[in-house]
């Protein structure tokens, strides 16, 4: 067989293979014997309370099995909570997620059929990108008037434009029908069998885009969604933006009553009503390890935990590198680590407004994202290095999503652009001191200007009408998810860190597992709470064996 065959081969194996949907067959997986409001004994540790984590331990706790998770933090959730000030309530990352339909009702978190109480509703429009000389908005379940809408401003680009939406669409239906054939296809038909993956071999997005393409223009505002993902289209993954992506258009924008703290709450009782327990405040100071495998963990008070199986919900470098003294036993695991670049983090102001400006505006926009060009890798470097004005930003204007979001007369909105975590670092060993007065005055003055571009190209009047205000910095990721470097997608989300090439579940370390963002499948809320589901999945067929 050629070896470029073989390449191809490889490599769609390799994408196909972690990114497949989370269907775990419940039935075939072995019991436990939880004992209800017993301190223990354990059958997992889960060390931190993000959505993959509270999802792997509803997964045990579903099968009878008890986990203890334990976050440092005062609530549930990781990036999935809300935090009070005056009379707002702020969301810290949640702008839009996929939600299951139900008799009619979106209220589905995926695999946890039981939960019901959580119910999403929908954006009016999915979004709407600026740019310098295009002002679109994308329809909600729509991508037949999606389609017209781009058609219409460029006509003579018809044809590449429905066959960017197929390869869209053909990549979820190849990579289906690839693992129904078992990852064992007739290679020789391979192009006629799977084109959408035949044609995304070794490119990356942006490359996709190239080859249906031809205005630099329309090929940035089809991919304006890339900073949901964190990598411009040149160097993203195409699985890790037009399988997500298209999800939306074809199912919608959703966000969940109560906030995204709903959705981490909702889990929490699901685990405590069934046996588990989470423990808030505990940090883990250590994974306890004896032969090259855990069996516990020790708290930041000194308890030691032991349990059959300890997943971390935290990132790897803090996983490994902090928690654990297994260098020499790991350091060919810490070359594969060190070979991925880790992603962006983000900037973002919370505002609580004291007048109604959104309705006196006459915005019926939910989520707007303003570039100040269409050059994608130049916005990406000047994320990079925190410039505000290049970079550009988005803006989230909660109170249009559903009445009552922000009390009477008010609004609650969302400043964020994405940035780097080196402008920062000068301030890190003084932040982690209390040391706190030259970063607040800088992340003053940083808020200040996202604002200024906010008011001038979207929401004239917007600085008058600011009663509360928030600013979350890299180091305030650092601080409250204790992600490193403060990233919100874990690893870039590269060509060479997809499927199975990324971090598994499984690690070096016997009955260690990883979950999240950081771990298969990738970063996101639609891909973390399968994460916890799979890492899960993987143990106890770990423990069938």
């Amino acid at each position: 067989m050629p070896e470029k065959t073989i390449r191809r081969r490889q490599f769609i194996q390799s994408m196909c293979a972690g990114l497949s949907a989370t269907a775990l067959d419940w039935s075939a997986f072995p019991k436990g014997l939880s004992q209800q409001g017993s301190d223990g004994p354990f059958d997992a540790v889960v060390v931190g309370a993000g959505l993959a984590g509270l999802s792997c331990a509803a997964g045990f706790v579903r099968q009878g099995f008890k986990p203890l998770v334990l976050e440092h933090h005062s609530k549930p959730g990781g990036y999935a909570t809300t935090f009070r000030r005056k009379d707002f309530v702020f969301d810290v990352s949640l702008h839009s997620t996929v939600a299951g339909e139900r008799n009619g009702v979106h209220n589905l978190i995926p695999g946890f059929p039981e939960i019901s109480q959580v119910e999403f509703v929908p954006h009016a429009d999915l979004y709407r990108a600026i740019f310098p000389e295009h002002d679109i908005r994308v329809p909600q379940k729509d991508i037949d008037r999606y389609l017209e809408l781009l058609v219409k401003s460029f006509p003579e680009e018809q044809a590449g434009i429905k066959g960017i939406l197929d390869d869209m669409r053909g990549l979820g239906a190849d990579i289906g029908k690839f693992q129904a054939a078992g990852g064992r296809p007739d290679m020789s038909r391979f192009a006629q069998d799977y084109p959408s993956l035949f044609r995304s071999f070794n490119k990356t997005w942006g490359q996709m885009v190239d080859g249906r393409l031809k205005d630099s223009k329309l090929k940035a505002i089809v991919s304006s969604l890339w900073i949901y993902y964190g990598l411009p289209p040149s160097r993203l993954s195409p699985f890790y933006y037009a399988l997500p992506t298209y999800g939306y258009l074809r199912s919608g924008g959703w966000y969940p009553r109560g906030k995204s703290q709903a959705i981490s709450d909702a889990l929490a009782s699901f685990i405590r009503e069934r046996g588990g327990q989470i423990r808030l405040n505990t940090g883990v100071a250590e994974i306890l390890v004896n032969d090259h495998a855990a069996y516990g963990v020790r708290t930041a008070s000194g308890e030691e935990i032991r349990a059959r199986v300890v997943v971390s919900n935290a990132n790897p470098h803090d996983t490994f590198r902090k928690m654990m003294s297994e260098g020499d036993f790991l350091v060919e695991h810490f070359k594969k680590l060190d070979s991925y670049s880790v992603s962006l983090s983000s900037f973002q102001v919370f505002l609580g407004l004291k007048k109604d400006l959104v309705n006196r505006s006459g915005l019926k926009d939910t989520e707007i994202f303003y570039y100040p060009g269409y050059d994608f890798d130049a916005s990406y470097e000047a994320m990079q290095k925190a410039d505000i004005e290049q970079g550009g930003f988005a803006l989230t204007l909660y109170d249009n999503l559903y009445r009552g979001y922000s009390a009477a007369g008010k609004n609650t909105m969302n400043l964020l652009t994405l940035q780097g975590y080196g402008p920062w670092e000068e301030y890190e060993a003084d932040y982690l001191k209390g040391k706190k007065q030259a970063y607040r005055a800088r992340k003053k003055a940083m808020a200040d200007r996202l604002i200024d571009e906010a008011e001038k190209h979207v929401l004239p009047g917007l600085r008058d009408a600011i009663d509360v205000i928030e600013i979350g910095t890299p180091l305030t990721n650092v601080r409250y998810t204790r992600n490193y470097r403060g990233a919100i997608y874990g690893w870039d989300q590269t060509l060479s860190n997809t499927g199975q090439s990324r971090v598994g579940h499984k690690t070096p370390i016997k009955n260690l597992y990883l979950a999240g963002a950081w771990s298969t499948p990738g970063h996101g809320y639609g891909a973390v709470i399968p994460s916890g589901l799979s890492c899960f999945g993987e143990i106890m067929k770990e423990w069938e064996s």
